[in-house]
């Protein structure tokens, strides 16, 4: 028996069957659905990033938040050399600088949260360390950010301000980083965000030290100017910094600008 074949398509069924496939795109883009929103957010930022996503995907069905976390230094790095990206969010406000002075925001930063160091060790605190003078005892295996990361930057201030070196064992691209030296037990402390040693819950021991308030992070958030859908990206950020936003910053241990 020899295969059937289709009739071919009228004329007329094909253009009708491509006008409904167009206006339903159309519809498609309007509402946001099935579209990948990509945002760029600071280590730091990770679980509450996460969370707000989660929110905003809820919120906006058919929209796929995709985050993406690193030191804030690498990502601008990536925005700059052409990674795709809708939104970046920054630890500190020199790194957003980057991408603005490159002609990639898509109108000025806006600062939605603070956070200042803390001293993260081994759970229990094995070495007795009580001070950020005590990071620089002889034989002490401190881990800190490089200086290029908003991390590494605010670990160099405090130590400008009270005139104690640290010789680190290692520079980590990222706090997360770092924090896993700590949590593995390659170091005695590791310079982290007061919120990161939150987050670790019990595998670590928290030390803060009075000097780290003279050295606050501020935490900027961008929509980026080669946003795939503008108007998506000005959402996120309006979410970000809104009402739901700062709720959860502030339950996660971040500071937050005055309404």
């Amino acid at each position: 028996m020899s295969a059937r074949r289709r009739a071919p398509r009228a004329p007329a069924a094909a253009a009708a069957a491509a006008l409904v496939a167009a206006l339903s795109a159309g519809c498609a883009d309007a509402n946001g659905a099935g579209r990948t929103l990509t945002v760029f957010a600071a280590a730091s930022l990770q679980e509450v990033f996460t969370e707000v996503a989660r929110d905003f995907e809820r919120e906006h069905p058919g929209v796929d938040v995709a985050l993406s976390s690193a030191g804030s230094s690498d990502l601008a790095t990536q925005i700059t050399e052409g990674a795709p990206a809708d939104v970046f969010a920054s630890a500190d406000e020199e790194t957003v600088a980057r991408v603005t002075g490159a002609g990639l925001a898509a109108g000025e930063p806006e600062v939605f949260a603070t956070n200042v160091l803390a001293i993260a060790t081994p759970a229990g605190n094995p070495a007795g360390i009580t001070s950020f003078a005590d990071l620089a005892r002889p034989g002490q295996a401190v881990v800190v950010c490089a200086p290029r990361v908003p991390c590494g930057a605010a670990a160099r201030r405090v130590q400008e301000t009270t005139g104690v070196a640290l010789s680190p064992v290692s520079e980590e691209s990222s706090v997360t980083d770092v924090l896993g030296k700590v949590t593995t037990g390659q170091a005695d402390a590791g310079l982290v965000y007061a919120t990161d040693v939150a987050r670790a819950g019990d595998a670590v021991t928290a030390v803060p030290f009075p000097e780290a308030a003279g050295t606050v992070s501020t935490y900027p958030v961008v929509a980026l100017s080669g946003a795939a859908d503008p108007a998506l990206a000005a959402q996120f950020v309006d979410a970000v910094t809104g009402p739901a936003g700062r709720a959860v910053l502030l339950a996660a241990g971040f500071g937050v600008p005055a309404a």
